[in-house]
């Protein structure tokens, strides 16, 4: 049996402190990065933001985005999201889930779902959670009540006795990709949920490969089956930025 979900459940103002200050701490590692005020006439479009043309745009994202405004960030990442959702179990506060959230928007999920404790290391995701949707829900029967409701696959990933390597399958295009801790892996209440279970391919001496990894395998997977190429924005070639240093 999992843990006792509302006995694991941190003051939500504590988590609060804590995700202020993780988000912080990750926008002062990106200080260096970026590009610096717009030159010139300012471009005629509200997707850009006053403030980061007077003052440049510091922050962790893709060139095209240079300047524009979050809304408009999430509202043209909600127009292209992907078919699969990402899920993972937090039971003990697992530190993977920040990067499981970073890949999910790297490779643009739908959503990533968080089972277990709302609580969980937001530093690892270096503010990506700013754009990417995190729903949670108290244990896999939730999420799997929900997943039936959005006609979606539950694929477990993890390497147990039956599963079938990912190598050699071909993921449904919608599904959630679930993932359990790391160390134990998906619990059994997951392991019984999920409709398939795949496995990845080892080949050292490991038993077992890091969630975070695991998780990043498994979405490249799903867009090497389902996905076009990435859009081209206006400053996709990465040179040519107006402000750039």
């Amino acid at each position: 049996m999992a843990p006792d979900y509302a006995a694991r459940q941190a003051p939500e103002s504590d988590a609060r402190q804590a995700d202020e200050s993780a988000a912080r701490q990750a926008d002062e590692e990106f200080h260096g990065i970026g590009v610096g005020p717009w030159p010139g006439p300012w471009p005629e479009d509200d997707r850009y933001d006053p403030v980061l043309l007077t003052d440049g745009d510091r922050r962790n994202v893709v060139d095209r985005y240079r300047y524009w405004r979050h809304e408009a960030i999430v509202a043209d990442l909600d127009a292209r999201r992907h078919d699969f959702h990402v899920a993972i179990e937090n039971w003990q506060h697992d530190l993977n889930i920040g990067t499981v959230v970073r890949t999910a928007n790297a490779f643009l999920a739908a959503a990533v779902h968080i089972v277990g404790r709302r609580r969980w290391n937001r530093r690892g995701a270096m503010v990506t959670d700013r754009y990417q949707h995190v729903h949670y829900h108290a244990d896999p029967a939730a999420l799997v009540d929900w997943a039936r409701a959005e006609q979606l696959v539950v694929v477990g990933v993890d390497n147990l006795p039956g599963s079938v390597p990912i190598e050699s399958l071909h993921l449904p295009r919608r599904c959630v990709l679930l993932f359990g801790q790391e160390g134990p892996g998906l619990s059994a209440p997951a392991r019984d949920a999920a409709g398939l279970v795949c496995s990845i391919a080892q080949y050292g001496s490991t038993r077992s490969i890091n969630a975070g990894v695991a998780s990043g395998i498994a979405m490249h997977t799903w867009i090497r089956q389902h996905a076009a190429p990435p859009p081209a924005g206006p400053f996709a070639s990465g040179s040519g930025i107006p402000g750039s240093e």
